[in-house]
């Protein structure tokens, strides 16, 4: 039963219109039977399973019945229920409200205007979020493309469509049941061609993707019709999007190009990542990548295609997926009142940190008080910005940082706590590194300091490095002790 009518009623719901008819499913918008009002907009898709639909349509329905009940967080819709495979197929979730960002970027093309570098910059890290929270949860898309996006009123991104994706603690059902590289083609990854299912990376390189037209309006590899097209990008490197668009920035082209690179240990090794340099262009990296205006020579696309001659489709042993979360730290550093012991413990706890965490990144961040850099005094904030950003790359020239990014930020705010909170959950910390501020440790059972107000309530784990005692303060102590 792959078609209803409006009215008519199916194991509790009362279907409405329909506003979807896809390839593989048609949406409608349903409601309870018996009247009641349910706590948000619904809707029931059913998958398409007449003579002559491939099998790929019950995979992707069961894949998707499976993964949208463990699914959670604002960037997924709501589970309500669903209908047995062998009687009638559907699923029952939430109706979002937005346009895809199919539609949205249409807008734009068909009004003859580019979209700007802010808008893609902020659309860009507001899908990668959403990415990252679904990789979080140990689930990678494999079909991100602008259809699958939905843009909502706040601004915030939601993911559709998780027919196609694989969680790494169940059975991959797609590569069970299928020998073939599934996927969208203009937007699949080029391990996904050769059967690599669950690498959280193909999913960075489908946003790069996205960014490329958002930025171009071109679509990198074109959109292949045939095995060897889709092969294609196991080798080749697209045009780079500056030669396209004349006005876009080299950190955006390095931020799209990295994306899109063959190989997936040469992306961002997450979405939050991504992200972050999204947010924060002025901390990019440039490299040879967002400079040039040619693509790559011969000799290097030679070299790319006698690797990938050999690159057959094998598919990916079960469970296919290790998602393994490359951190981004971040060392709150104090601007006064503070010790060189103080900060080399810092350091010292920063080090330590980075060398457990291979490939983390490393943000320095420190909070000056907003009256200091009020209107009006422009110059004094420029000035007071550039010291500490100085003095801040300087203390971390103790730290090993090869393996590392790392970028310097100077907040400003009249809550240091709150600024400090704010930034890491705005950025995906998975770990705040700050000082325990352990001196007048009596006043503290009574007045809330920075560093506990942050570890009270920060959304990852926080380290709270003590100062070393003074030899003189030790042996006071020691002696008290004793006494």
């Amino acid at each position: 039963m792959s078609r209803l009518e409006e009215g008519s009623e199916l194991d509790g719901f009362r279907v409405g219109r329909r506003i979807h008819a896809g390839a593989m499913a048609r949406i409608y918008e349903v409601d309870y039977a018996d009247g009641r009002v349910p706590p948000f907009p619904m809707v029931m898709k059913v998958p398409l399973m007449r003579e002559g639909d491939g099998a790929e349509n019950i995979v992707s329905f069961e894949i998707e019945h499976q993964l949208l009940q463990v699914l959670q967080g604002t960037h997924v819709p709501r589970f309500v229920a669903a209908g047995d495979l062998d009687r009638v197929p559907y699923l029952v979730m939430e109706y979002l409200q937005g346009v895809t960002l199919e539609a949205w970027m249409k807008q734009y093309s068909d009004a003859g205007q580019p979209l700007s570098v802010d808008e893609i910059a902020r659309v860009g890290a507001q899908l990668a979020q959403a990415v990252h929270s679904l990789h979080q949860q140990n689930v990678c898309h494999l079909d991100l493309k602008p259809a699958n996006a939905l843009l909502n009123g706040d601004g915030r991104i939601v993911l559709l469509d998780f027919g196609l994706s694989c969680h790494a603690h169940y059975p991959d059902l797609m590569a069970e049941e299928f020998r073939k590289a599934v996927g969208s083609p203009a937007w699949i990854a080029p391990e996904q061609v050769v059967g690599v299912r669950g690498d959280p990376r193909s999913d960075v390189f489908a946003i790069g993707v996205i960014l490329y037209e958002m930025a171009t309006g071109e679509l990198p590899f074109g959109f292949p019709a045939t095995r060897g097209g889709l092969r294609q990008r196991l080798w080749m490197s697209p045009t780079p999007p500056r030669a396209r668009r004349a006005d876009l920035p080299e950190w955006l082209q390095e931020v799209i190009l990295r994306c899109l690179e063959p190989q997936a240990g040469q992306r961002y090794p997450s979405a939050a990542h991504l992200m972050f340099d999204l947010r924060h262009p002025d901390q990019v990296n440039l490299t040879e990548r967002g400079k040039k205006l040619k693509g790559r020579g011969f000799w290097w696309h030679v070299k790319r295609w006698l690797r990938a001659a050999g690159m057959q489709y094998e598919p990916s042993p079960l469970p296919s997926q290790q998602i393994a979360e490359v951190p981004i730290v971040m060392v709150a550093v104090p601007n006064h009142d503070v010790s060189d012991v103080a900060m080399y413990a810092l350091r010292q706890a920063t080090a330590r940190s980075l060398g457990t965490r291979p490939g983390a990144r490393l943000a320095v961040v420190t909070v000056v008080n907003s009256s200091f850099t009020s209107s009006g005094k422009d110059h004094n904030e420029t000035w007071l910005m550039r010291h500490h950003l100085t003095s801040f790359r300087k203390w971390a020239e103790g730290i090993d940082l090869s393996g590392h990014q790392v970028s310097f930020h100077v907040l400003e705010s009249g809550d240091v706590a709150q600024a400090l909170l704010r930034y890491a959950e705005g950025n995906n910390v998975s770990l705040i590194i700050m000082g325990a501020a352990t001196h007048g440790l009596s006043m503290q059972r009574f007045v809330a300091t920075v560093p506990i107000k942050v570890a009270m309530h920060a959304p990852c784990t926080v380290l709270l490095v003590k100062e070393p005692l003074p030899f003189a303060q030790r042996v006071t102590d020691d002696e008290a002790t004793e006494a």
